[in-house]
Parts: C-alpha cells; sequence; structure tokens
C-alpha cells in the first residue's frame, strides 16, 4: 500500500512540475528571450523592445540572451532543445525559414516548435548604384534583357533572405542577375557604393541616408504594400505582380509549451505593438506591427518554408555556393 501510495505521489509530483508553469503567477523568475545575433542589429533592437515592455508586464526581467553564429542557428537550436517550461524563448526573422528551406534540419521548423506570436515585419528596398541607368523596375528588367550578365547583386550571405528574395526576382521577372555573396549587409553596402555590384536588397534605415544624398537609388520595395516610411518608393508587386519578400520578427518556442503560457505572451505582444510609442518607433524603421493568434505564426512558417524550399531549387542555391 506504502509503495503504491509512493508511486501515486511520484506521478502526481511530475504532473504538477510539468504544470506549474501554466498556473496564474506565472512567470515566478527572470525569463530568457534569445536572440540568434550579435547586440545592436535589427533583431537585436526588436526584442530589447519587446522585453522591455514584457518586464513591466511580467513584474520579472526579460532577459535578450544574444546567441549568434552558424546564420542563426546555434540561437535558434538552443531554444528548440530547452525545456518547454515558458523560460526560454527565441525572436527570430525570416531566416528561420530559408535556413529550413536549405536543407535537413535536426528538428521538424514547424512541428517540434511552439509558435508564439509575430510581431512585425519591413520589407527591403531594391537598391541600386546610381551609374546604373535604372529608375524602376520595369526599366532594371530592360536593362538586364538588354545587357546580360553586366548586372551583379549582392546578398548578406548565401541562402539567406537578401539571397533567396532576390533569386525569386530574378525568377518573377524573368532576369539573370549574377549573385555575390558577402558575410552580411554592411560590406554589401560598401561594395554597392564602390560600384563593385549593382543591386542589393538592404533594410530601409540603412539605405534611407544614402537614398537621401544620391549616393544610391531606391527604386521598389518588396513588401506587398508601400511603406508610410518610405510612401514614394513603388513596390516590386506594381510591376511584377505576386511578388513580395519581407523580413518578420516572431518569438517562438520549444515544441509543448503550455497552452496558458503560449496565450500569455501572445495576448502581451498583440498589446505591446499597439502602444503609441511602440508603433512609432516601429514605424520610424518601416516596421509594421502584426500581432495575431499562434496559428497565424504556424501559418506564415508552413507557407514560407515551401516558398523558399521552391526559390533553392530553382535557383539552385546549395549552403557553401
Amino acid at each position: 500500500m506504502r509503495t503504491e501510495l509512493r508511486a501515486a505521489a511520484f506521478v502526481v509530483s511530475l504532473f504538477c512540475a510539468a504544470v506549474a508553469c501554466a498556473q496564474p503567477n506565472y512567470p515566478i523568475k527572470p525569463v530568457r528571450l534569445i536572440v540568434p545575433f550579435p547586440p545592436g542589429g535589427g533583431t537585436d533592437i526588436t526584442a530589447r523592445m519587446v522585453a522591455a515592455k514584457l518586464s513591466e508586464s511580467f513584474r520579472h526581467t526579460v532577459i535578450v540572451d544574444n546567441r549568434p553564429g552558424g546564420g542563426g542557428t546555434i540561437g535558434i537550436e538552443t531554444a528548440v532543445k530547452s525545456s518547454p517550461d515558458g523560460y526560454t524563448l527565441i525572436l527570430l526573422t525570416t531566416g528561420y525559414t530559408t535556413n529550413a528551406a536549405l536543407g535537413k534540419l535536426a528538428y521538424d521548423p514547424v512541428n517540434d516548435v511552439s509558435p508564439i506570436a509575430l510581431v512585425g515585419e519591413t520589407g527591403f528596398v531594391v537598391i541600386l548604384n546610381p551609374w546604373v541607368p535604372v529608375k524602376s523596375i520595369k526599366a532594371l528588367i530592360a536593362y538586364d534583357e538588354a545587357n546580360p550578365g553586366k548586372l551583379n547583386y549582392g546578398s548578406a550571405g548565401t541562402g539567406g533572405i537578401t539571397h533567396v528574395a532576390t533569386e525569386l526576382l530574378n525568377h518573377m521577372a524573368g532576369i539573370k542577375m549574377t549573385h555575390v555573396p558577402y558575410k552580411g549587409g554592411p560590406p554589401a553596402m560598401t561594395d554597392l557604393l564602390g560600384g563593385q555590384i549593382q543591386v542589393f536588397l538592404s533594410g530601409l534605415p540603412p539605405a534611407i541616408p544614402h537614398l537621401k544624398s544620391n549616393r544610391l537609388r531606391g527604386i521598389a520595395l518588396t513588401s506587398a504594400k508601400r511603406s508610410s516610411s518610405a510612401p514614394d518608393i513603388p513596390t516590386v508587386a506594381e510591376t511584377v505582380p505576386g511578388y513580395e519578400a519581407v523580413l518578420w520578427f516572431a518569438v517562438l518556442g520549444p515544441k509543448a509549451v503550455p497552452k496558458e503560457i503560449v496565450t500569455r505572451w501572445n495576448r502581451e505582444i498583440d498589446r505591446i505593438v499597439q502602444l503609441p510609442d511602440i508603433k512609432q518607433r516601429m514605424a520610424s524603421d518601416g516596421t509594421e506591427p502584426l500581432g495575431g493568434p499562434p496559428e497565424r505564426f504556424r501559418d506564415v512558417l508552413t507557407r514560407e518554408i515551401a516558398k523558399w524550399q521552391k526559390v533553392v531549387r530553382i535557383a539552385n542555391i546549395k549552403v557553401g555556393s
């Protein structure tokens, strides 16, 4: 009898431990929010902005933990393999889906994780060295057709979002710009300014100073609609219907995070991205607030992994190429 009671008590203790984090008093200690990139970048800035507001709501600190390396894979794997107790989550970007599209991972990028919430998204701006006699996507297409092999585009790395997004443009517009990979966006921007490459997909914040000084020319945005921070720049889709490539930011956890914790985080992020000061900060970077239920984020993951897998096949993109 005593053995049975002890066994029952052990089972109950395990159950209680498993659901403790689902109690209303969550969190009861600091929470770690992994950023799979170095400090100072757009993902890190977004994470710290969200973490500060969450810390106020949770009454416990949300600590931003930068885990760069491997194109984001080191931080992602750390988060995916962590305990599903709600105390280790990750803020990541579209690069999560492009990494998944490149090859087999040690985990299922949709079913072995807990999608929590989309934070925001921003398009890239197609920028050119002003020596290229092109001022629109239509003119870019015509120039490439008339001058095959003369347009080289830079990316922040093979298989990254700026690479696959430009290859998507190549495919949908029927052009053949040549890829030149770099180790990050800044060196690609430097070579674009110097004329070593002719085209680059850049985030708006680093591009705007060069556009205003006329050192570079912005001809289109890769988002589905125009940006309030650059309303005069048309979208690629206005010339190439259906084209869209965005950089989104979102929070994700390991598989089996309790539903109550997912819901808590989701509601908090929905609230935070609609706060006037946060909306203003996001708008200044050309970022649109998103939010929405976890299912919306799961749908984005499923859809975008399939989308980038198709681009990887068509463009024959391989890691190390």
